[in-house]
């Protein structure tokens, strides 16, 4: 079997960085910031820089990649994806600009109001159960001559992401901890591969799932990707298998896969609330894994940890603890 991740160079990722950077969907180098200048009330024993992704064009990281996939495809395509919000937000977004047909097969867990911001941009949703995703995904291929733009399993999608970590750099040259959240493995691949490639080979790279999602742990431990029956508030975070590429790119550049429960999530976004930060539960799994003590060996070392994104409506907060 060949190596899915062979091809993937430096060049590549520098390549799809400019191409982020210039995007005319209008990605933004978002702010990084010490915990000790922002109004986090928190300590921990280490210099911590947090990455502001939920200020990002479209409330998340994930228009990064879609900026880079949208590029590389032919303008006014018919496509369809699936997810549980962010990254159909991102793909809805860009599929207006480029005059795009668009699709979004989306988990019947997540929420309605993301539903409804998706179809606000002229794309199409369909909520099914999450075992019956790439189902329904399949079918808008073969009968409906539809082309799947996937949402984190896409080596332009990834290279794309990569952007994020190049970010890093120009703020933080050698970080000595990376924080990264982790559902399909899209965002924690990219951001890992532009590191290591950078020449950062002492940095270690942790993802952070929930518990109830964890995909990416279970496949680097069975050496192959898996899938399995999640659940977890953090939607964006609990795909039902872990991406091929990703995985790859995981088991080569990833130090370690933690997880965070459900209620460590929901402290975590109550937390960053209450310090004037709006970030969704998916977001802030690595915040949570800080928090709550699950990344080793971190006293005295600079650590970025990435909050991923925004994206939660006043209804959906109400859920948490003040």
């Amino acid at each position: 079997m060949a190596d899915p991740s062979c091809n993937l160079t430096l060049e590549m990722l520098k390549e799809a960085r400019e191409t982020v950077r210039f995007s005319p969907l209008g990605v933004i180098n978002t702010p990084m910031i010490p915990l000790n200048q922002s109004t986090l009330q928190f300590s921990v024993p280490c210099n911590v820089h947090i990455k502001l992704e939920n200020m990002q064009r479209t409330g998340s990281f994930k228009i990064r990649g879609v900026a880079n996939q949208f590029a590389r495809r032919p303008t006014g395509g018919h496509f369809v994806t699936m997810s549980a919000g962010n990254y159909g937000k991102s793909f809805a977004y860009a599929s207006k600009y480029y005059g795009s047909k668009g699709k979004v097969v989306m988990p019947e867990t997540a929420p309605v109001s993301r539903s409804a911001l998706i179809q606000s941009f002229g794309v199409d949703v369909e909520r099914v159960p999450t075992t019956a995703l790439m189902d329904v995904v399949n079918r808008c291929v073969c009968e409906d001559n539809m082309t799947f733009l996937h949402s984190y399993d896409d080596m332009d999608l990834i290279a794309g992401h990569a952007s994020l970590g190049f970010e890093i750099l120009e703020v933080v040259p050698n970080p000595e901890v990376v924080v990264v959240c982790c559902g399909g493995g899209g965002l924690l691949a990219g951001v890992a591969a532009a590191l290591k490639l950078s020449g950062c080979g002492g940095t270690r790279v942790y993802g952070v799932e929930p518990e109830g999602a964890c995909t990416m742990q279970k496949s680097l431990i069975e050496k192959r990707p898996v899938g399995m029956s999640t659940k977890s508030i953090a939607s964006g975070l609990a795909p039902p298998f872990a991406g091929a590429l990703p995985f790859d790119l995981c088991q080569r550049y990833v130090e370690d896969i933690v997880l965070v429960t459900d209620e460590e999530i929901k402290r975590a976004v109550s937390t960053l609330y209450r310090a004037g930060l709006v970030v969704e539960p998916s977001g802030s799994a690595a915040f949570a894994a800080i928090a709550n003590d699950r990344i080793p060996d971190i006293t005295g070392k600079t650590v970025v940890v990435i909050l991923s994104g925004g994206n939660i409506g006043k209804d959906e907060l109400l859920n948490f603890p003040d």
